[in-house]
């Protein structure tokens, strides 16, 4: 059974960092791609940024520059650098995973990010 699982969310000053976690396990497929959505309060969950396992990154516009998304050498864990954090950046963040041969993207549990003074 795959299982994708999120860490690293929390309360955060405005400006402050924080770095998030995905571990994705469970599958005989390799990765072909990760990335992270994020849903705030309101509004629609958007995709925030994904990385391709040849390295190939893509961000949202409003957080391009601030965050950097990575993934390690294992090819099953993906990170979310994100700094010069914003009250904005406030909502539940969630890991999703492409399985080379699968047809739909792993969605994880999510973790909360909020910013806040």
């Amino acid at each position: 059974q795959v299982q994708v699982v999120e860490s690293g969310g929390g309360l955060v000053q405005p400006g402050g960092s924080l770095r998030l976690s995905c571990s994705a396990s469970g599958s005989t497929s390799s990765i072909n791609a990760m990335g992270w959505y994020r849903q705030a309060p309101g509004k629609q969950r958007e995709s925030v940024a994904t990385v391709t396992d040849g390295g190939k990154t893509d961000y949202v516009d409003s957080v391009r520059g601030r965050f950097t998304i990575s993934m390690d050498n294992s090819g099953d864990t993906a990170y979310l650098q994100m700094t010069g954090l914003k009250p904005e950046d406030t909502a539940v963040y969630y890991c999703v995973v492409d399985y080379y041969g699968s047809d739909r993207w792993i969605w994880g549990q999510g973790t909360q990010v909020t910013v806040s003074s």
